[in-house]
């Protein structure tokens, strides 16, 4: 075992909000700590069995300088946008779009027995900003599964080991697995230690660090310091959770609403072109 296991840096309950049209959900995440988890931008977690608390959707509303990533464990998200794209995220599948330049889409949740998963929103870089938007449907047959014991690991992006993910991201190479683990079982992970690092406990609980009696439990982001490897040991329960690693951008962050630029002149240019109708790009 390594000896430079990644240490505890913050812990986040989350902050139970409403989006959308009056969608019920848990901001774990979002501009108040740019910071602390840059490129990852905002986290917003669903876990319901009550269609009231989702059904009225998030309706058409733009984007621009980012990329969105929906995970669904369960659900059933209808979903278009201006590309023309639509169709269905579904259980165990994810929608990875690209907004780039400007994208404007819709997403409807509709009803289904458990809407449990995480929208995430991942910065793209000041050369990257102003790509043509792009939209990748990932099914879950297509999200490699490695099977280490009794562990489960699904590589949504990134790599890994030798396992190459669904995605592995173009502009930023964000790492994501959701990892199902057996009660008292221990996971450990080789990372790059100068990568952003913070998993989001699904399910159960458990301990990061060996012989640690601080146990963190279910619907908390734990985010950590800097170090070669993370370890996970669920509790005495079986444990879900994802895990988020990538470079931080390491550049500044103008934020207004559903748009993530570098400048406040990049913001209000944004917004002028949604106002003028100029704000979808041709060719580019």
């Amino acid at each position: 075992m390594m000896s430079d296991v990644r240490t505890v840096k913050k812990v986040i309950k989350g902050i139970p909000s409403m989006d959308g049209a009056g969608v019920h959900l848990v901001r774990m995440f979002g501009n108040y700590d740019v910071k602390d988890f840059d490129p990852f931008l905002m986290m917003d977690a669903f876990d319901s069995k009550d269609p009231r608390d989702y059904v009225k959707g998030f309706p058409w509303h733009p984007h621009r300088g980012i990329e969105t990533i929906t995970y669904l464990i369960s659900g059933d998200v209808e979903h278009g946008d201006s590309l023309g794209n639509q169709g269905s995220i579904l259980d165990g599948e994810c929608q990875w779009m690209t907004a780039g330049s400007g994208i404007i889409h819709q997403e409807m949740p509709k009803h289904c027995k458990h809407m449990l998963g995480v929208q995430l929103w991942l910065n793209l870089p000041a050369k990257y900003k102003m790509v043509a938007p792009t939209y990748h449907g990932i099914k879950a047959s297509n999200i490699p599964i490695i099977q280490e014991g009794q562990t489960k690991i699904h590589v949504i992006s990134g790599h890994y080991k030798d396992t190459k993910g669904a995605m592995l991201g173009e502009y930023v190479e964000a790492q994501y697995l959701d990892v199902e683990l057996k009660a008292g079982q221990i996971w450990t992970m080789e990372t790059p230690t100068d990568h952003t690092l913070f998993v989001y406990i699904v399910d159960g609980g458990g301990f990061f660090a060996p012989n640690s009696s601080d146990v963190y439990f279910e619907k908390n982001i734990v985010l950590f310091n800097s170090g070669s490897e993370l370890f996970v040991q669920a509790n005495n329960k079986e444990m879900r959770f994802l895990v988020l690693s990538a470079k931080p951008i390491n550049e500044p962050v103008a934020w207004g609403g559903p748009i993530v630029m570098n400048t406040q002149k990049e913001l209000q240019q944004a917004f002028s072109e949604l106002e003028d109708g100029t704000f979808i790009k041709e060719n580019t």
